[in-house]
């Protein structure tokens, strides 16, 4: 990242710091610009300010965030591409947010930046769902050698998924909107699909109905009954025995995992 700030702040290309945008890192080739859009959240204005200026020359679309609560309600509204996520921030700490990030069903991915050292701080980040982990203090090469690693295997993941799918006997093409159970045909409305789709890209991931009603159904008059008939209904079309579901699983009082494997429900909706 090629960061520009004020003449106060500049220092050399090697600079590593607790406050990484107080560092000048110049490159001796342009880069190639991308427009991923890339949500910083950080409390301390100086970091912010650096982030906001130089990802910007960098090509990217920032936005910027001070703190957990504000970066929830912009995920709301706008998709991004990476989330660069400190952990010591005011109210809600970056473990908390990634925390209710990923059991919204957002994929984005995440890099936590943080000045903790401690191992058990960066398992507890990699086990909510982060992707990377920068410690502070950190020169700002490593960081934005970071975010392209980061985008491009996002990139990779999302190429991958734009074609088939499989579990099972199952196969989900996502460009012809075809489902195949053991080489068959099986109908599926357009809704259907689309539910099926959401739940087989969050593998192992227990999605409330609440996420489900929002990604799904969007603004469409729908209730959280309508979450559990369909789920029946995808059962029913896919289940090797529908009454006793092994990879459409019910969490109880919560909403719905998608289990690749196939392991049995030991409980009825």
């Amino acid at each position: 990242m090629h960061l520009a700030l004020p003449e106060k702040m500049r220092h050399n290309q090697t600079c590593v710091t607790t406050a990484p945008a107080e560092c000048l890192l110049t490159t001796s080739a342009a880069h190639p610009a991308t427009n991923a859009k890339i949500l910083a959240v950080e409390d301390d204005p100086a970091i912010r300010e650096g982030l906001n200026i130089n990802l910007s020359l960098e090509g990217y679309r920032p936005i910027m965030a001070a703190d957990g609560e504000r970066a929830l309600a912009i995920l709301e509204r706008e998709r991004v591409d990476l989330i660069l996520l400190d952990v010591m921030l005011p109210g809600r700490n970056g473990f908390e947010v990634l925390r209710t990030i990923r059991a919204r069903g957002i994929d984005v991915p995440v890099i936590m930046l943080t000045a903790r050292i401690d191992e058990a701080d960066k398992v507890l980040g990699l086990e909510l769902g982060a992707d990377d982990y920068v410690t502070k203090p950190f020169g700002l090469g490593e960081l934005r050698a970071r975010i392209r690693a980061t985008l491009r295997r996002a990139n990779a993941k999302t190429a991958a998924a734009t074609t088939t799918m499989a579990f099972a006997d199952v196969e989900i093409d996502r460009i012809a909107h075809r489902v195949r159970k053991g080489g068959a045909d099986i109908p599926m409305t357009a809704r259907e699909f689309s539910l099926l789709v959401f739940l087989v890209d969050r593998p192992d991931r227990v999605l409330t109905r609440e996420i489900l009603l929002q990604h799904v159904w969007s603004t469409e008059h729908a209730t959280l009954r309508t979450v559990d008939n369909f789920v029946m209904r995808l059962r029913a079309k896919l289940e090797p025995t529908p009454e006793s579901p092994r990879y459409f699983e019910t969490v109880r009082g919560i909403g719905y995992r998608f289990s690749a494997a196939g392991t049995e429900e030991s409980s009825k909706e």
